[in-house]
């Protein structure tokens, strides 16, 4: 594999800022905890916000493979407060989670058992058998996560693409002007160029874009020219078509300006008024959209210096998941193979296959152990059941665990290795919502660093209704805009259930205990679709 390097500080401690700061005062004279529940029922928001990844912590030396930094102060979540994996749900949460189903235990997801992608973490009895899932106590929370998939890779190199290639790509140099833009005087109207006041002698050639200007413009004097042509030496001013009038006169055309006279430079576009040979117009790390080709082609480049898309595999697990057809007699269609491409490539990758793989371990060894991507994505198969085997197929390779389950609902049982080959990989849980939550905890972080693509600005947005919370895990939960800029909790939002995401604008981060209507909480834009993420 090829050594990487991480993205601009800068960058990193802008948004770090943006974020905290906003947090912070959100949160001010609350505390995280003072409102929620413990469960998911109820409506379930989900919020739109400034990237799939919103947070910014990074490991300080960016040069090294260090283990994960899991400081909880370089997390704006953790700097706001919402950084409280372990902590239990205060009383009143408690209260408001008997309330919403008085059946429940406020510690445990409702309607989930043990078993494939199990969100379930309580202790086992003592007479169960060993193969259920156990509590993992080395579970992160979801800011610790982040902060861990960002850290576990490095920047790909650079590399040269023609404009044409380059789009979705980041910049790995600044973009710098190549000659001054425009790099001459040009008339910003169709019209006439004139000379000194009028009015004026109109000469009988004329000057269209991508015309050589000639010879100077005698003062008094005026010659027909369109939009985008070079102005001639001496011309002082452009009389647009429609302000100007012409008479015909036996010694030549005379034309008068019909709405006053205009003032030096009117209509005329500088050389130079955009910028100056040799200013830098894009940082590092821009990624390359239509409009950046654009500014690139004006200012005289063929080529980008880009970084590397990482290249990226998906393997779909699952014996019970069918690729066409009507789910039937405990069979369903695979929902995660048609959405996580171009959901990947909308993140930077390169997806080079999304390929189904048996439940079988040798299956999957062969599978994990021949491919060559930057990173392998695997759907299902996380967590503890009788056909759960990414664990010890990992263990076998000699995989490095560097997140192996994350206090998020849904989405508990994902993990992050690296693998011996020098990749990562990352589990996702075999649920839909669940999988669609280890993409933002895990894989869209990491694809950034990779990518070399900078972090998202963070926001934060108000809640229109009460959420129920985790008593310790943070909840993600789909949410759509209002007219007020706030948002609004969405149905539909089960680990199983992608209806809610659907309509979804985002994600709302919803701390452990949950939160009411009027709190601010941040949000994370899913980021598909779209050349920026």
């Amino acid at each position: 594999m090829t050594g990487r390097t991480t993205g601009p500080a800068d960058q990193e401690a802008a948004a770090l800022s943006a974020m905290g700061e906003a947090l912070l005062l959100a949160n001010e004279g609350r505390t995280a905890h003072a409102y929620a529940t413990g469960g998911s029922a109820g409506p379930g928001p989900v919020g739109l916000g400034g990237g799939a990844d919103g947070g910014t912590g990074r490991s300080g030396d960016r040069n090294a493979r260090p283990g994960p930094d899991l400081t909880p102060s370089l997390d704006p979540l953790a700097i706001a407060g919402l950084d409280t994996g372990s902590a239990k749900a205060p009383e009143p949460a408690r209260e408001l989670a008997r309330e919403a189903d008085p059946g429940r235990d406020p510690g445990r997801e409702p309607g989930r058992d043990p078993g494939r992608d199990s969100e379930s973490r309580r202790e086992p009895a003592p007479d169960e058998p060993a193969s259920r899932p156990r509590t993992r106590h080395h579970d992160l929370t979801w800011p610790e996560a982040r902060r861990a998939a960002r850290a576990a890779g490095r920047r790909l190199p650079a590399v040269s693409r023609p404009l044409a290639g380059a789009l979705g790509h980041a910049l790995a140099a600044p973009l710098t002007a190549l000659t001054d833009l425009p790099s001459f005087d040009t008339s910003a109207m169709d019209g006439w160029a004139v000379a000194g006041p009028g009015p004026w002698m109109l000469e009988t050639r004329q000057l269209l874009a991508g015309q050589r200007p000639g010879v100077a413009l005698l003062d008094g004097h005026a010659i027909a020219i369109a939009t985008g042509a070079a102005l001639p030496p001496g011309a002082t001013a452009i009389i647009r078509h429609e302000h100007g009038r012409t008479e015909r006169r036996t010694d030549g055309g005379l034309l008068h300006a019909t709405h006053g006279a205009p003032t030096p430079g009117q209509d005329v576009r500088p050389r130079a008024q955009e910028c100056r040979g040799g200013e830098e117009l894009l940082s590092p790390g821009v990624v390359v959209t239509p409009a950046v080709l654009g500014l690139a082609a004006a200012a005289g480049y063929d080529e980008l210096r880009v970084i590397t898309r990482p290249r990226v595999e998906v393997l779909v697990l699952g014996d019970e998941l069918l690729d066409h057809g009507l789910p039937h007699a405990g069979f369903v269609r695979d929902a995660l193979g048609p959405m996580l491409a171009p959901w990947l490539e909308a993140l930077g990758a390169e997806v080079t296959g999304t390929r189904r793989v048996v439940d079988e371990v040798d299956a999957l060894m062969s599978a994990i152990g021949e491919s060559t991507a930057d990173l392998l994505i695997t759907t299902g198969g996380t967590a503890a059941g009788p056909v759960d085997h990414v664990h010890p197929v990992l263990h076998t390779l000699g995989a490095k665990l560097l997140v192996d389950g994350v206090a998020v609902r849904p989405g508990h049982p994902m993990l992050l290795a690296e693998l011996p080959g020098g990749g990562h990989l990352v589990g996702l849980p075999g649920n839909p919502l669940a999988a669609v939550s280890g993409v933002i905890t895990l894989v869209a972080p990491l694809l950034r660093t990779l990518a070399g693509r900078p972090v998202p600005a963070p926001y934060t947005a108000e809640l229109t209704a009460d959420v129920p919370g985790h008593p310790t895990d943070t909840r993600l939960v789909p949410v759509v805009f209002d007219d007020e800029s706030a948002v609004v909790p969405l149905h539909f939002h089960g680990p199983a259930m992608l209806r809610g995401l659907a309509t979804a604008d985002g994600l709302a981060v919803i701390p452990p205990g949950g939160a009411a209507a009027g709190q601010e909480t941040a949000v994370l834009d899913l980021a598909w679709g779209t050349a920026g993420c």
